[in-house]
């Protein structure tokens, strides 16, 4: 039986082979895509991801499974979701979870669904907003 980080050597050649193409076509399924929005949470919450982790770095995050149901549970993801595989996977279209309070974590009643495009624009006037002050 091989050993994990052979396992893991063997996947990282195997993908980088195929171009992540499993991969890629994975995240475009509803299961794999939450894992991959969870992920990405998870990622800026323990300070992974460096860019803007004075951001994120600490807040709360609530529990994947909770993550999961409350995302197949909302009408509104389903029909963000919809509409982004309909008009092809356009980035604009993503559905993301906005933080409605920036200075809360991920937590249910600080979270709402809505695209790409609205979270930056949300982002970009938060920010202006603070440089006014």
């Amino acid at each position: 039986m091989r050993n994990k980080i052979e396992q893991n050597r063997i996947q990282r050649e195997y993908r980088k082979a195929n171009r992540d193409a499993c991969t890629k076509k994975y995240e475009k399924t509803p299961n794999g895509f939450l894992m991959r929005m969870y992920r990405n949470m998870q990622s800026r919450v323990t300070g992974v991801q460096k860019l803007k982790k004075h951001l994120y770095k600490g807040k709360a995050l609530l529990d994947r499974q909770v993550f999961y149901s409350w995302a197949k549970s909302s009408t509104e993801f389903w029909k963000l979701y919809s509409e982004w595989i309909r008009k092809n996977y356009d980035r604009k279209l993503t559905p993301t979870v906005d933080r409605t309070n920036s200075s809360i974590g991920y937590k249910l009643s600080n979270m709402e669904w809505v695209t790409h495009s609205e979270n930056s624009r949300r982002g970009a006037k938060s920010k202006k907003h603070k440089l006014k002050i």
